[in-house]
């Protein structure tokens, strides 16, 4: 991300970066398919499946089998309580024969719910006998129930439902059974303070006013950025930065408006922390503190990861023993929502990477063109960021990464000859070619060059204009749209 110089107007043309510093620092000049999955399987750190239902899914635990019209041989009961805007599933599939309809042994399985209701039914076909029972859902949090699977029927063949998820506990979030993406789902893009997000003090995302906007009215601003991001971007995931006074102070009941309203969208969430001096929390109770209020708002929610500490380089050495502490003071936030940045700036994974205690976090990397700037061959850029990576691609979602966007320069010409030009494009194809997610730096920040839209302000709905459709091309490229 762009660094917190931003009184340094940048005069070189290529870069117009506002907060940009010199030398190898990192800066913060730098997702819609929806959000969580339902998943055909047990739970696990990330789901193939790229559908999401809305509401929740009405099951049926097993068939029954009519006669003249009059239903015989079973109870019928259903699989769990119908949620708004869900769809309708059969636990058995049905044969007709003679013009009654027979039960079929072994028939298709149900879904007892989705993201909107959580768990899924087990009821497989069977016949005579009471039919079983599906998905049961109990009432919970406003914004989800918790699903406990489903009853297998005796006598009938079933199938354990998706995966298992715990429903959203915060006012605006989205609950119910869904599937943890892997960082290759991640069509994601920063949204940032006008000031950066190294901010001793309130953050206060582009478009907000920590003095005066309420939850309501955060919730108003973010339907409107968040909506545009989906529909111009493509994006299905968003970054926001959280910090120590951020959280623990009556701002942050407005501010969590914007994860709540991402959520109730289908859109993943990456909370990230930014240390405002060093590189480092000046004070770890306090940044212990704080995280503890944001996990215990939305570790039941598996659209919301947590990336424990961004551009970590004030540890120097320690950064790894300092993220594995952050695992044992919280060890019940799910692996697969962890996010663990790369050493220094996030500049290199492998050193996190091959640390067996964050077997199935995900690994954070950033990659900037202001950190060589005398690279101009698109392949010096391919060779840095394919070292960075080692053999973790896989595992690893680019946190960062973005270029002049208000300049004018056409990231369609594939030629070397310019730095950011052939910084972008490399890093697209890496990423592409590596079946990577990644955060764009970033999708809106006022006054930032690097910024892919600008902000509309006229009038109701708050709208978007993008600043640069060749860069928009290619980080569509690199999310393999």
């Amino acid at each position: 991300m762009l660094r917190n110089l931003a009184l340094i107007a940048s005069t070189l043309a290529a870069l117009s970066c506002s907060g940009t510093t010199t030398g190898n620092v990192s800066a913060s000049g730098g997702d819609p398919s929806l959000g969580g999955q339902a998943a055909s399987g047990g739970g696990g750190a990330s789901s193939a499946s790229t559908t999401h239902d809305s509401g929740g899914i009405l099951g049926f635990g097993g068939t029954q089998t009519v006669v003249s019209g009059l239903p015989t041989g079973g109870v019928n009961a259903t699989g769990g309580s119908p949620a708004s805007g869900g769809t309708t599933s059969f636990g058995g599939s049905l044969g007709v024969t003679g013009g009654t309809f027979t039960a079929t042994l072994g028939g298709s399985s149900a879904r007892g719910g989705n993201a909107g209701t959580g768990g899924n039914a087990t009821g497989g076909a069977r016949t005579g006998g009471a039919s079983a029972t599906g998905g049961v859902t109990s009432s919970g949090s406003p914004t989800g129930g918790r699903a406990s699977g489903g009853n297998v029927a005796t006598g009938g063949s079933s199938v354990t439902g998706g995966f298992k998820a715990t429903g959203g506990s915060t006012p605006g979030g989205s609950g119910g059974t869904t599937a943890i993406d892997g960082p290759a789902k991640f069509h994601c893009v920063n949204w940032a303070d006008p000031r950066d997000n190294f901010v001793d003090g309130l953050l206060a995302l582009s478009g907000l006013s920590s003095s005066s906007d309420t939850y309501a009215t955060v919730q108003s601003k973010a339907n409107d950025i968040l909506s545009e991001f989906q529909t111009k971007l493509r994006a299905n995931a968003v970054r926001v930065p959280i910090n120590e006074p951020t959280v623990s102070s009556s701002w942050w009941n407005a501010y969590k408006a914007v994860i709540d309203t991402a959520v109730s969208k289908g859109m993943k969430v990456v909370i990230a922390y930014w240390a405002f001096h060093n590189g480092k929390p000046d004070d770890t109770t306090a940044f212990r503190n704080m995280w503890q209020t944001v996990v215990s708002s939305y570790q039941s929610n598996n659209l919301v990861y947590f990336d424990i500490h961004n551009e970590p380089y004030g540890y120097a050495g320690a950064w790894n023993d300092a993220a594995a502490t952050w695992l044992s003071d919280f060890p019940n936030v799910p692996r697969g929502r962890v996010i663990v940045a790369g050493t220094g700036y996030d500049d290199d994974v492998k050193p996190v990477g091959a640390d067996s205690r964050f077997a199935g976090c995900i690994l954070e990397l950033h990659i900037y063109g202001f950190w060589h700037t005398t690279w101009t061959a698109q392949q010096q850029w391919t060779t840095s960021m394919n070292s960075a990576l080692g053999t973790y691609a896989g595992r690893t979602l680019v946190g960062e990464w973005g270029g002049p966007m208000t300049t004018g320069t056409d990231y369609n010409v594939n030629a070397d000859g310019d730095a950011y030009r052939s910084y972008v494009r490399a890093t697209a194809d890496v990423a592409h070619n590596n079946g990577m997610g990644s955060c764009y730096w970033p999708g809106l920040r006022n006054g930032d060059s690097y910024s892919l839209t600008t902000l509309n302000t006229g009038g109701t709905p708050l709208t978007l204009t993008v600043t640069n459709a060749s860069g928009l091309g290619r980080l569509q490229w690199a999310w393999q749209l």
